[in-house]
C-alpha cells in the first residue's frame, strides 16, 4: 500500500481555506447580480466587491481605493509594468529589473524590449539578493520603472525592498514589488515597503486561482491594461468577478494571525535539521540562510537530479530546480543567477510549507529522503 500523500508545494499554491469557502457560499446562487446594476439585485454584490476591497486594503495598509482586483498575479505584474510603460512612453524608455524575477515580470519586459524599450537585468549574489547599489547605478534619466520581486518564489529570499523602493523614489522613478509570494506570509504594508505599485495573487494566499490585486499608489500614473467600460474606476474593464473578489478578501481578512508564520518556521528548520544532521554535506541550503520567507526551504542534493528526488519520495509534492528537455536536464535561471554549478543546482529540490503543515509529516519527509539518499 502506497503511503499516505504529503503536500509540499504551498508556493505553488494553497488550498482555500474554510473561511474563505464560506464567505465566498453566498455569492455561487444567492447574490448573482451584476454589480454594476443600480437595482435591488446589483447592490449586494456591489457592497460585497467594496468590502472584499477594503479587507485587501487592511492587509496592505492602504486605501481601498487604491485596490484593482484583477484575475491572477500574472494580470497584476503585467498591468504594472505595461500599464506605466504606456501612460509615460515618450521619447526612450528604460527599466530596471533582476534575473530571479517571475516570468510573469520577465516576459513583459521582453515585450516591451520589442516595442523599443531598454531594459537592464540586474544579478544577484549567491544567496540570491539583489544589491541596491546596483539599482541606484542603473538608474538613467530614461528610466521610468524599477520592478524588483519581494520575496523568491523558489528559494524564498527577501529582498531589500525598502531600500530599493527609497532610491527609486529619491530618482523620482515609480517602484513595482512583485508580492505574489510574500502577501500573507510576511508583512507587506505598502507604506513601510515603500511601493507604487504591488502584486497580488489569491491562490498563493488560501483563495481561489484566478483572482489577484494590483495595488495602484494615489497619483501614480498608469494605463489600462483591458480597456472597456470603466469598471474599477476605469483602470480594469469587464465585470467584477464578484465570487473570486470575496473570497480574496476574506482570505486577505483572516491572514493577519498568520504574518511571520512562526510554527511553520519551526517546522521548516526542523526539516533542514534532520536532513543536514543525517546527510551532511550531501545536502546543501540554497538561498539567504536568515532573510527568506518562514515557510520556503529550497536544497540541493550532491550527485542527484532533483527531478529523481521526488520520484522516489512516493507522493510528496514539492518542486525542483531543473527541468528536463528532450533528455536533459536544464538548472533553474533563478539558481544560475546565483552563480550555482551544475553540480548543485540539478539537485535542487524546493519544500514550502502551508498552515496544514504537521510535525508527522516533516518527520516523514525527512525519513524518506534519508533512505533514499542511503539507497
Amino acid at each position: 500500500m502506497p503511503p499516505a500523500p504529503i503536500y509540499l508545494d504551498f508556493n505553488a499554491s494553497t488550498p482555500i481555506a474554510p473561511e474563505v469557502a464560506e464567505a465566498m457560499r453566498p455569492y455561487f446562487t444567492e447574490h448573482f447580480g451584476n454589480p454594476s446594476s443600480r437595482h435591488w439585485a446589483g447592490a449586494p454584490a456591489k457592497d460585497a466587491v467594496e468590502h472584499a476591497r477594503a479587507e485587501v486594503a487592511g492587509l496592505l495598509g492602504c486605501d481601498p481605493s487604491e485596490i484593482v482586483f484583477t484575475s491572477g498575479g500574472s494580470e497584476s505584474n503585467n498591468h504594472a509594468i505595461k500599464g506605466v510603460f504606456f501612460a509615460n512612453c515618450k521619447g526612450s524608455a528604460h527599466i530596471v529589473t533582476t534575473q530571479i524575477e517571475h516570468p510573469a515580470v520577465l516576459n513583459p519586459c521582453r515585450f516591451l524590449e520589442r516595442l523599443g524599450v531598454e531594459v537592464t537585468y540586474l544579478p544577484v549574489d549567491g544567496h540570491g539578493v539583489a544589491d541596491p547599489d546596483d539599482i541606484r547605478r542603473a538608474i538613467t534619466d530614461r528610466t521610468i520603472l524599477v520592478t524588483v520581486m519581494h520575496a523568491n518564489n523558489e528559494t524564498g529570499t527577501i529582498q531589500p525592498i525598502r531600500e530599493i523602493a527609497s532610491i527609486a523614489r529619491q530618482r523620482g522613478v515609480v517602484f513595482h514589488t512583485d508580492a505574489a509570494q510574500s502577501v500573507g506570509k510576511i508583512e507587506t504594508r505598502v507604506d513601510s515597503l515603500g511601493a507604487d505599485l504591488l502584486t497580488v495573487a489569491g491562490h498563493k494566499l488560501y483563495a481561489p486561482k484566478g483572482v489577484g490585486a494590483l495595488y495602484v499608489r494615489k497619483g501614480t500614473a498608469i494605463e489600462p491594461l483591458i480597456h472597456g467600460a470603466g469598471h474599477e474606476s476605469g483602470r480594469r474593464a469587464g465585470t467584477e468577478n464578484v465570487l473570486l473578489n470575496v473570497g480574496l478578501g476574506a482570505a486577505c481578512r483572516i491572514a493577519g494571525p498568520w504574518l511571520g508564520m512562526q510554527p511553520v518556521r519551526k517546522l521548516r528548520d526542523r526539516l533542514w535539521e534532520r536532513l543536514r544532521a543525517a546527510l551532511g554535506e550531501r545536502v546543501v541550503l540554497n538561498g539567504h540562510p536568515d532573510l527568506r520567507l518562514p515557510n520556503t526551504l529550497n536544497v540541493s542534493f550532491l550527485g542527484r537530479i532533483g527531478a529523481d528526488v521526488l520520484a522516489g519520495l512516493d507522493g510528496v509534492a514539492a518542486s525542483t530546480g531543473s527541468a528536463c528537455h528532450e533528455g536533459r536536464h536544464e538548472m533553474s535561471p533563478v539558481l544560475r543567477a546565483m552563480g550555482l554549478s551544475p553540480e548543485v543546482g540539478l539537485g535542487a529540490v524546493r519544500f514550502s510549507l502551508g498552515r496544514t503543515t504537521t510535525g508527522a509529516e516533516i518527520d516523514e519527509v525527512s525519513d524518506r529522503l534519508v533512505r533514499l539518499f542511503g539507497s
